[in-house]
Order: structure tokens, then C-alpha cells, then sequence
């Protein structure tokens, strides 16, 4: 998503209802000179990407977002992700670009996906995952 889709949305999360694209313009335009019909092209451009719905009002649209701006960012990390030619690498790179409040709030994040079983119990102490322990090798 580009520069101006972002700024688009932006508006669209904070506001929190359903916007028009004259109200999008109108706060746009308090930072830089934008066309409506620009506003009006980033905001359909955003409705056939599945960021935004639309319903009719009159002869103009009211556009609400579709879901929240965590999911968009997680959507933007995945898409940047599988477009690397080496994910590992470039998890590293950006692993190393994040903070220490960042890589606390990931750490959490990987908790709390993996649920409290995994995340108390190392990999290394099950037997069957070990493939050196006396229980595998000589059965006792």
C-alpha cells in the first residue's frame, strides 16, 4: 500500500465510521493539494483490495474499513515476508531494526501463539524428540 492509501486509511481507523470521500479530501487537504477525484480513486483502489466496504448513499459511496489496523499491518509483514528471496534473512534484518520494546511485544506475540504448554516445556526433554536419550536407543 502506497503512501496516500495509508494516509487514506488512516483517516478511515481514527474516524471509525462509515467516511465519504469529500470528508477524506477535506482532512487530506489540510496537509498537502489533493484532486477528490484522487481521494475517490485511492478509496476504490482500497474497496477492490478488500480494505474498505462501500454502501450507496445518494449519488456518492460511504467507505468503512473492514477490519483493523493490527490486521493490515500483519498483512503488509506477511506480503514484505513471502516476497523475499530469503525469509530467514530477512526476518534477521528486521528482527535487528526493532527495539527492546518491540522485541519484548514479539516475544509475548510468539507466546501467545504457541500457548502455554510449548512455551514452558523445552523441546530438548521429550524422549521422542530427543533421539539420543537411553529410552530410544536401548529401550529402557
Amino acid at each position: 500500500m502506497g503512501e496516500l492509501e495509508d494516509a487514506v486509511m488512516t483517516r478511515v481507523w481514527k474516524w471509525n465510521r462509515p467516511v465519504t470521500v469529500r470528508e477524506v479530501l477535506e482532512d487530506l487537504q489540510q496537509e498537502r493539494s489533493i484532486a477528490y477525484t484522487t481521494v475517490m480513486t485511492v478509496l476504490d483502489n482500497l474497496h477492490q483490495k478488500g480494505w474498505v466496504r462501500r454502501e450507496a448513499e445518494g449519488r456518492a459511496y460511504r467507505y468503512e474499513a473492514v477490519s483493523t489496523r493490527a490486521a493490515y499491518a500483519a498483512a503488509l509483514m506477511n506480503e514484505a515476508w513471502t516476497q523475499s528471496d530469503n525469509p530467514a534473512a530477512a526476518l534477521v534484518a528486521f528482527f535487528g531494526m526493532m527495539s527492546d520494546e518491540q522485541r519484548h511485544a514479539l516475544r509475548d506475540a510468539v507466546r501467545m501463539v504457541q500457548g502455554p504448554e510449548t512455551s514452558e516445556r523445552p523441546e530438548a526433554e521429550s524422549p521422542r524428540e530427543n533421539p539420543g536419550s537411553a529410552t530410544e536407543t536401548d529401550g529402557r
